[in-house]
């Protein structure tokens, strides 16, 4: 808009030049025809005077009349006499402008007479006082006329100035009225922003300060720079003051009040460093090498972590570790008599609601009992099997001899009383013991070879996780069984799995093919001809955690001997590694009938992006992957569903030191 304003103004005024210089030159025409017109008008009248009467004379002369519209005068003639005075050379414009025209004229076109060499007219005199009286009142005329056009002029020009000045006063009014909410505007948005930056960006300016040291050291390596001694002197300082303002800052809110300061200091001196840089080839090839050695450091810093965190699942806490400890030692002083569930008579029961759960952690094991006896529409009718190893035996009946499970039915078992569950009979079992698979696991030489340690956790090595393909073996007497996994959740009543249909399938769990990873090609070796053959690498995956089995199909189909099959071709595991749910795949393959989503949510052992409206719809959460809510790595967000069903004041957890 300014830039309007400005040429509106400059060609406003040209043409007022121009204008005046035409006004001007009316004037001059008129008086320089009155030096021509004088000399003739004397000697015309001298010769009427001798043949005319006088008042003839009076009548030629009054007859006479010069125009005062000049505007139409396009040429104007020049005397032959050598005696008259000729006028510069110039221009003469028609006067046809349009003041609106757009037209811009050169300083060529504008070559007009200098006015002022025509400011003071030539003008004969006479010795006629009458003619002088006459030419003295034409001369008037003239300039009355040229004055009245000046101040037409002046007039529309000064009505014009005054319409451009109010429209620009309120053009700048205007601006200055949106200038100020703009400006009111600017200052909210810019809070707002920075409430928000704040908000969603905590270590907003740690980071800032932090690539300030990257770009810093950048500067420090080139040559434009260490040839600058007092610079570099100076870009050191700075460094040591930014980082002494970051130190272990991890937020902003730990950094010191002038670190804004330091910022913005370092801020100048980077800027200064840049106009320095002349050679931006080797600055190119310095952030290059800089890129390249970081991300190699992080790829190093990844493969740590991942150990680290395969480390820290299989490592159990110290507290977890008393508690168990203590609970044996209470349980070895009972008698026999009180070393006794009630109500034994439940567990054969096919009408009830059997709960199969098969663990060493007696601080998890707890979590499941109590959140699905809380959550239970009817838990007198829930019955709990839970099998343990014989290290955890005794402390897991110990717990639950203390912290009885109300009106619901408990039952613990060790696995060693499983007779039947041997190595002649179990090709898993077998494969378990022997010294190949002892050397995988426990070798440093092989841990450290192998790409993928998620499969080198020695759980894989307790019978206890297999111990789900033997369900008919366990509980003889039952139709269905509910498996529960140790690192789960019950939130709403289940009583609907019981009466299920699973339409002659024999598993019911929740299908995980909404991610890429968790189908068939994920878990199976689909190179080797066994599995290309008879499975399909898109299939969709499922989950173990929560499983309603039905038992007599099971034992219709002879599913555990197609386990013992598929287990006995993959004795160098080269169907698949390791793990439960690769050969659970395989041996219910189609066999499974896919649950709503509802029933089993997965994925808050790993995944930190589960929404918490799935989390708050779901039947069961289950804490799948290394962040178990129990260990230190476990995400917080997530924890806290966990740990409501956890007891902290219970006195063997005080003892124990384990709090939430």
């Amino acid at each position: 808009m300014n830039a309007v304003s400005f040429s509106h103004t400059s060609t406003t005024k040209v043409f007022s030049g121009i204008l005046t210089t035409m006004r001007m030159r009316n004037l001059v025409i008129g008086l320089l025809f009155l030096t021509v017109l004088s000399p003739i008008l004397l000697y015309t009248d001298k010769l009427s005077s001798s043949f005319t009467p006088s008042s003839s004379k009076q009548e030629d002369v009054n007859a006479f009349t010069l125009p005062t519209d000049t505007r139409h005068l396009n040429v104007l003639p020049q005397e032959e006499s050598s005696t008259v005075i000729k006028e510069p050379i110039g221009i003469v414009y028609t006067d046809h402008i349009n003041s609106s025209s757009n037209t811009i004229l050169t300083e060529k076109d504008l070559q007009l007479p200098d006015a002022r060499e025509h400011k003071y007219a030539r003008v004969l005199s006479a010795t006629d006082d009458e003619v002088h009286s006459q030419t003295d009142n034409i001369i008037k005329q003239i300039i009355q006329t040229t004055n009245q056009e000046e101040e037409e002029s002046q007039s529309d020009n000064g009505s014009e100035q005054e319409s451009q000045q109010e429209t620009q006063v309120q053009l700048e009014q205007q601006s200055a009225v949106n200038s100020g909410d703009n400006d009111e505007k600017d200052a909210l948005l810019t809070e707002t922003n920075k409430q928000a930056d704040q908000t969603a960006m905590p270590d907003a300016r740690v980071r800032q300060l932090r690539d300030q040291l990257i770009k810093a050291r950048v500067y420090l390596s080139l040559p434009a720079t260490k040839n600058n001694p007092h610079f570099t002197r100076e870009l050191r300082m700075r460094v040591k003051e930014v980082q002494r303002v970051l130190v272990d800052a991890t937020k902003d809110s730990d950094l010191p009040k002038n670190a804004y300061a330091k910022l913005n200091a370092m801020d100048q001196l980077l800027e200064k460093g840049k106009q320095m840089q002349d050679d931006c080839a080797t600055m190119v090839k310095k952030l290059r090498a800089m890129l390249h050695s970081t991300e190699e450091q992080l790829r190093v810093h990844k493969k740590q972590t991942m150990f680290l965190t395969q480390l820290t699942a299989k490592t159990l806490p110290k507290g977890l570790h008393c508690l168990p400890l203590r609970l044996t030692t209470e349980y070895y002083n009972l008698n026999s008599t009180e070393q006794q569930f009630p109500n034994q008579e439940k567990l054969d029961d096919p009408s009830l609601h059997h709960i199969a759960l098969f663990s060493d952690n007696v601080l998890a094991a707890a979590v499941v009992v109590n959140s699905t006896i809380t959550n239970s529409k009817h838990p007198s009718k829930l019955v709990f099997h839970i099998v343990s190893d014989r290290l955890n035996y005794a402390a897991m009946r110990m717990w639950f001899l203390v912290n009885r499970p109300g009106v619901a039915t408990i039952q613990v078992q060790n696995i060693e009383e499983f007779t039947w569950l041997n190595s002649s009979y179990s090709p898993v079992l077998k494969q378990l013991g022997s010294r190949s698979m002892i050397d995988y696991y426990f070798r440093a030489a092989r841990a450290s070879s192998d790409s993928n340690l998620k499969y080198r956790n020695p759980k894989y090595l307790s019978i206890l996780n297999h111990l789900r393909f033997y369900l008919p073996e366990i509980f003889p007497k039952l139709n269905k069984v509910l498996f529960l996994d140790d690192d789960i959740v019950v939130q709403k009543d289940l009583t609907g799995l019981w009466s299920l249909d699973l339409k002659g399938n024999v598993n019911g769990a929740v299908e995980t093919c909404g991610e890429n990873f968790h189908r068939f090609d994920r878990y199976l070796n689909f190179s080797n001809p066994l599995i290309s053959k008879n499975f399909d690498p898109r299939a969709c995956g499922w989950a173990y955690g929560m499983n309603i089995f039905d038992l007599k199909e099971w034992k219709r189909q002879n599913i555990t001997d197609v386990y013992h099959t598929w287990q006995k071709l993959n004795h160098d595991r080269q169907l698949w590694k390791l793990g439960t749910l690769p050969p659970g795949l395989i041996t219910f393959w189609k066999r499974t009938h896919p649950l709503e989503r509802r029933w089993h949510v997965l994925g808050l052992g790993y995944n930190p992006n589960v929404s918490q409206r799935e989390i708050e719809r779901a039947a069961v959460i289950h804490y799948n992957g290394n962040m178990k809510p129990w260990l230190e790595i476990g995400m917080p967000k997530y924890r806290s569903n966990w740990a409501k069903y956890v007891d902290y004041d219970h006195a063997y957890l005080r003892e124990c030191n384990i709090n939430p």
